[in-house]
């Protein structure tokens, strides 16, 4: 019988459950009714079929990115997973190559992953586009270098009553930054404030400037028994920080410390442009490990880049390289940006820039400069021609998702 891929109906998310259940070894729970399987609607779905048992299944979120201040729609793949008796048949790029069709057809531009292996993605032509900075420090050591710990008021909140508070501070803190995810209700409730047993239950704080004004928080849990010490056994996890101002990032670590026994603060989400390592006495006490986060592709170039914002007015033609998944992206594009817009048309002029759809995706999100993609051979084009292209995709802040899905 042919492998028929189509998306799962209602009553077949229960096989979708059994499936990832199986492929992720009891990771997001096991049974039909385990998270991937709550968390899908049919219509997100793309799964392959013999006859009716599903074999391979695929998903993809409707979400929305901020792209260096603009918002954009984006594709969050997920739950990419193949029965062992079902694979080396292809099956994942045939149902890959036909969503990233229907990405284009609902204005999906870019697409995202957590990947469960890197060596599969980039074959697809994904790209990495942030990191994970991961912090562990003795509160002890939680001490700043010109003896600033900040001026504002932390205070606890229930989760519930504080929800509606740190949505808005979490708005204008991602506004100006790239790969941030606009958080429904359902996304805060399956990553920051996602209850634990392990861990305890999920804290809320946030910090009030002087007009007593809400300026930043930080989501936690805290756990005894989780350090070797015999004055300060618990552990804090941050699950979730942001600040709006200087003041307020200073004043939420500073709220940490006052934690007297707790003996280890981990972080396991902080960007990479997070001020810790400037701001601390001691910030080789931090620990700090960067780990792999999101990767990108860019689905359809022009909606792509004119869906970006800009803070430099330039234009440059930019050549891409022929793609079998996405052979509609492949030619020469000319692109005009400003800090009011952008505008990208096909173009038959010799390229300036040629490079490859996850170079590109590389350049989008601000993760690497065009001057290193080029000194690294995946970027060809004259050195001036090298230098407007950092120019043109600089971002303002360093590319970070904290989200998963």
């Amino acid at each position: 019988m042919a492998i028929e891929i189509r998306p799962a109906r209602g009553d077949e998310l229960d096989q979708l459950g059994l499936l990832t259940s199986y492929v992720y070894g009891g990771a997001f729970g096991d049974g039909p009714d385990n998270l991937p399987a709550q968390s899908q609607r049919p219509e997100w779905t793309l799964c392959a079929f013999d006859g009716a048992k599903m074999v391979s299944s695929f998903s993809t979120f409707p979400f929305t990115m901020r792209a260096n201040g603009k918002a954009t729609a984006l594709g969050g793949v997920s739950v990419v997973g193949t029965l062992p008796e079902y694979r080396r048949r292809g099956l994942v790029r045939k149902i890959t190559t036909q969503a990233f069709a229907d990405m284009r057809e609902k204005g999906q531009s870019v697409a995202a992953l957590w990947a469960s292996q890197a060596a599969i993605y980039q074959r697809y032509q994904y790209a990495l586009a942030t990191q994970l900075r991961h912090y562990s420090i003795d509160t002890v050591d939680i001490a700043f270098h010109d003896d600033d710990g900040g001026s504002g008021r932390v205070i606890r909140t229930d989760v519930t009553a504080g929800l509606d508070v740190i949505r808005e501070i979490y708005k204008t803190f991602i506004a100006d930054k790239t790969c941030y995810l606009h958080r429904a209700r359902v996304m805060w409730s399956n990553n920051a404030l996602q209850p634990s047993e392990q861990d305890g239950p999920v804290e809320v704080a946030v910090c009030y400037d002087t007009t007593d004004t809400p300026c930043g928080y930080v989501v936690y849990t805290l756990r005894s028994g989780r350090v070797d010490h015999e004055a300060r056994s618990q552990e804090i996890k941050v699950r979730d920080l942001a600040w709006l101002t200087p003041d307020a990032y200073r004043s939420l670590w500073s709220f940490l410390a006052r934690h007297d026994l707790v003996g280890r603060v981990t972080w396991d989400s902080a960007p990479l442009d997070d001020p810790a390592m400037e701001y601390f006495r001691e910030p080789r006490m931090l620990h700090t490990r960067d780990n792999e986060g999101i990767w990108l592709r860019v689905v359809d170039v022009a909606p792509a880049l004119e869906g970006r914002g800009y803070d430099t007015s330039a234009k440059i033609v930019i050549g891409i390289a022929d793609d079998s998944l996405t052979p509609w992206n492949g030619g020469s594009y000319e692109l005009e940006v400003s800090p009011s817009g952008a505008r990208v048309s096909k173009s038959d002029a010799t390229p300036e820039v040629a490079l490859s759809l996850k170079t590109l995706a590389s350049l989008y999100c601000g993760f690497r400069r065009a001057r290193d993609l080029a000194h690294w051979g995946y970027l060809e084009g004259s050195e001036g021609a090298i230098a407007k292209a950092s120019q043109i995709f600089a971002t303002r802040h360093a590319p970070h998702c904290p989200d998963h899905f």
